[in-house]
């Protein structure tokens, strides 16, 4: 499949309310959802969680994709991910503080590369470029 598939989801309301089956071209299929105290049930992420747990998967298997290239034994990779942590920032400008914890034995030239690898992840380059959202109705 080329990359164009790879990179298509859909979203359909469904009968609960703020409840979003999320599905893609390969059949899977996971949903969103907003909390209890925003009107929804509680049952899924919520749209900025996921976009945040996209970020820190693409960060975990750049990583791993990398120490593989290298022979590098990575045991462990924890990312802690949160926007807007310290309060919320001014208009247009928001920050996504990103940890990461590796486990292994790095030197300190290994864990410098590690870090700009991390940088490189294409979900990373990709929140961190000027995106733009064409946007269209169907009415059909």
């Amino acid at each position: 499949m080329n990359n164009f598939m790879v990179n298509i989801a859909q979203a359909q309301s469904t009968q609960i309310p703020y409840q979003v089956t999320l599905t893609n071209p390969q059949g899977h299929i996971w949903y969103a959802d907003e909390p209890n105290d925003k009107g929804g049930q509680d049952t899924a992420p919520n749209p900025i969680q996921i976009l945040l747990s996209a970020l820190g998967a693409c960060t975990v298997i750049t990583l791993e994709m990398y120490a593989k290239h290298k022979d590098l034994k990575i045991e462990h990779v924890q990312l802690d991910l949160a926007l807007n942590p310290e309060d919320e920032p001014e208009a247009g400008q928001n920050i996504i503080t990103r940890t990461i914890q590796l486990k292994g034995d790095f030197t300190e030239e290994q864990h410098k590369r590690l870090l700009k690898v991390a940088e490189s992840c294409p979900v990373h380059k990709l929140l961190t470029s000027n995106i733009q959202i064409q946007t269209e109705l169907d009415l059909s």
